[in-house]
């Protein structure tokens, strides 16, 4: 088996040189949190960003009918947060454990002053807040644009780059994810989530069993949701 998992998926930070990122580690301090605690909530002043180096963290967003809408997971080597330049606005999300986790927390003020005194560094940073923007514009086109069956597909494809071992010509997603967690995903229901996988099951796109998901057919997958072949470092959960 060759692993297609959250090993290979480039980290959000890899395009920041070591000479660079030493400079935004030498002004973290750090912080435990443990699993379903909050890193921060909805509402809350954007004072920080934040430096996984253990444990997984998921960002969520309220939705108007009180619904949890999951958007992103981070990895150990992902950074994450909102920087807000002209300090007015407050945390569009909340930020919540997974696991047991260990963060770097990174003022802004401390960054800024940084960013100020390396140009190197301003030039990294920035290139990093395009690459989150170009992953949450391609988020949203996995949830919008192309209907549920086609978001589901999408969370799948994600799963299996994160997640995801080869076994010949099947993938196999190690995480086990139950229809409800699939459901904030893409912001449905249980019910219409477990219609979908039942009709890719039904097109033997799929196996699952267990909340153990298998790929079969990675390509009809693709076609759901007009895959534009991303990079892993985008093509993530």
């Amino acid at each position: 088996m060759s692993p297609v998992s959250q090993l290979t998926v480039e980290t959000n930070t890899a395009h920041f040189s070591s000479k660079c990122f030493k400079k935004i580690r030498e002004i973290m301090y750090m912080e435990k949190f443990s699993t379903a605690s909050k890193v921060f909530w909805e509402g809350d002043p954007n004072e920080k960003l934040y430096f996984i180096l253990e444990g997984t963290v998921k960002l969520t967003k309220l939705s108007e009918d009180g619904k949890d809408l999951t958007l992103y997971y981070f990895f150990p080597g992902d950074m994450f947060g909102e920087f807000d330049p002209m300090h007015k606005q407050t945390s569009a999300f909340t930020a919540e454990a997974m696991d047991d986790c260990i963060i770097g927390v990174i003022q802004q003020k401390d960054l800024e002053m940084v960013l100020w005194q390396n140009g190197d560094l301003a030039i990294e940073f920035t290139q990093w807040m395009s690459h989150m923007q170009r992953f949450t514009q391609l988020k949203l086109r996995d949830l919008l644009f192309h209907g549920k069956n086609g978001a589901l597909a999408a969370i799948l494809i994600r799963a299996a780059n994160t997640y995801g071992i080869k076994n010949g010509n099947k993938i196999v997603i190690t995480k086990k994810f139950t229809n409800s967690e699939m459901a904030n995903l893409i912001g449905a229901t249980r019910e219409t989530v477990n219609r979908m996988l039942a009709a890719f099951k039904r097109d033997e796109m799929i196996t699952c069993e267990h909340g153990q998901i298998e790929i079969l057919k990675l390509a009809a997958l693709k076609k759901l949701c007009r895959c534009e072949e991303c990079s892993l470092a985008i093509c993530r959960l």
